[in-house]
C-alpha cells in the first residue's frame, strides 16, 4: 500500500459514486488530514455522510462543469482524484454534448482549478472505452486523456502533475452488469445478455484504487497508467452468476446496445511499443515532442516493430469456475448470497 503524506488533503470529484466511495474509504486508512467529496447530488452526499461517519470527510456540493465550484473545493488541497463523469454508453450516445460538457470540459476545469490552487498531483480516471473509441462516452474519455497530455506538453514546468489511470470494467460498480444480473435473478428473471461471445475485462474496485495511489506518488506529467486484467465472455459471466445463486442457467439475449463493441482494448500496440511494463500495470509516458517535427526527422528514431494490442479477446481468459471464485471475493456478492441462502455465501 502506498503511504500518502500525513495530514495531506485530498479532493475526490464524483466522490459519491462507487469508485469515489471506495477511494474515500481507502484514503481514510491513511493518516490523511482531510478528504473532500465534490458532487452535485446532495442526497447521495447525505447518505454517504451517514454511512461513512468520519469527521475527516467534508462534502462540497458542486459540478465539474462549473469552474468556480471546482476551484472552491481545490483550495489548500494536495491531491485531486477526478472520478466525476458520465459513464453510461447508451445515455452518452443519445446526449453526446452532455458527455463532452462533463467528461471533457469538466475535466479541463478540474485541471485548471487544481493548477491555480497549487495542487501537487491530479489523477484522472479513464476507461478502456477510450481506446479505439466507437461511442460518445469513449470518445469523450479519450479527449479527457488528451487534456492531461496537452497540459504536460504545454506546461512542462508546472508544479501540478496531471496523469491518467485507465481501467476495464470494475466489478459491481454502479451501473455495471453484475448487480444487474443479480437483481434480475432475485426478481425471478433470466439475466439479459447482449451477446454471449462479447468479452470484457474484470477487476475489483480495490485493485483499481491501488493504481490511483501509485499514480499519486509516482506519476510524471502526462503519464497514463493502465491496469492489466483478466477477461471473460459475457455469457460465461452470466452463467457464473446463475450458478453462484443456484438458479437454472437461462439467458435472455437482447443484442448489442447503442455504441457497444464486441471486445474492449486497454492498451494499443502503439502505446505498448513505448510503455514500461511493471507487472500489474503499464506506464505509458507522454509523447513530449513539440510542433517542430522537422527537428526529429533527420535524427529519426526507429522504434520496435508493432505488437498486439492488449484487449479483452487476447487477455488471459477466465472460465466459469474461475469467475465464480472471483465473484465470491466481492463483499457485495457475498452479502447478496447470504441474504438468499447463508449456505451459498460459504
Amino acid at each position: 500500500m502506498t503511504v500518502l503524506p500525513a495530514g495531506c488533503r485530498v479532493l475526490i470529484t464524483g466522490g459519491t459514486g462507487s469508485f469515489g466511495q471506495t477511494m474515500v474509504r481507502r484514503l481514510l486508512t491513511h493518516d490523511v488530514g482531510e478528504v473532500r467529496v465534490l458532487s452535485r447530488d446532495e442526497a447521495k452526499q447525505d447518505a454517504m455522510r451517514q454511512t461513512v461517519g468520519e469527521s475527516r470527510v467534508r462534502y462540497y456540493v458542486g459540478d465539474v462543469r462549473d469552474l468556480d465550484s471546482v476551484a472552491r473545493a481545490c483550495r489548500d488541497v494536495d491531491y485531486v482524484f477526478h472520478a466525476a463523469a458520465l459513464k453510461q454508453v447508451p445515455s452518452c450516445e443519445f446526449f453526446p454534448l452532455e458527455a463532452i460538457r462533463t467528461n471533457v470540459l469538466g475535466s479541463a476545469n478540474v485541471v485548471e482549478a487544481a493548477e491555480s490552487n497549487g495542487v501537487s498531483n491530479v489523477v484522472l480516471l479513464s476507461t478502456d472505452k477510450a481506446v479505439y473509441p466507437v461511442n460518445a462516452m469513449g470518445m469523450s474519455k479519450a479527449l479527457m486523456e488528451k487534456v492531461a497530455q496537452a497540459h504536460a506538453r504545454n506546461h512542462p514546468d508546472s508544479p501540478t502533475t496531471v496523469s491518467c489511470v485507465r481501467y476495464g470494467n470494475v466489478m459491481y460498480s454502479r451501473g455495471s452488469v453484475i448487480p444487474l444480473f443479480i437483481e434480475q435473478i432475485k426478481a425471478g428473471r433470466a439475466p439479459t445478455v447482449t451477446d454471449p461471445q462479447m468479452t470484457r475485462f474484470l477487476m475489483s474496485l480495490e485493485e483499481s484504487v491501488d493504481l490511483v495511489e501509485h499514480a499519486f506518488q509516482h506519476a510524471q506529467a502526462g503519464d497514463i497508467f493502465i491496469r492489466k486484467a483478466a477477461a471473460c465472455t459475457i455469457g460465461d459471466l452470466a452463467e457464473a452468476v446463475c450458478r453462484l445463486f443456484d438458479v437454472p442457467v437461462k439467458l435472455d439475449l437482447i443484442g448489442l446496445r447503442h455504441g457497444e463493441k464486441p471486445d474492449e482494448t486497454l492498451a494499443t500496440r502503439e502505446e505498448l511499443i513505448q510503455a514500461e511494463d511493471f507487472g500489474d500495470f503499464f506506464r505509458v509516458p507522454v509523447d513530449a515532442r513539440d510542433l517542430n517535427y522537422a527537428l526529429y526527422v533527420s535524427e529519426g528514431e526507429i522504434g520496435a516493430g508493432p505488437v498486439e494490442d492488449f484487449n479483452s479477446a487476447n487477455a488471459p481468459r477466465l472460465g466459469v469456475p474461475q469467475i465464480m471464485d472471483l465473484l465470491r471475493t466481492l463483499p457485495e456478492v457475498r452479502a447478496e448470497l447470504a441474504l438468499r441462502d447463508p449456505a451459498l455465501a460459504c
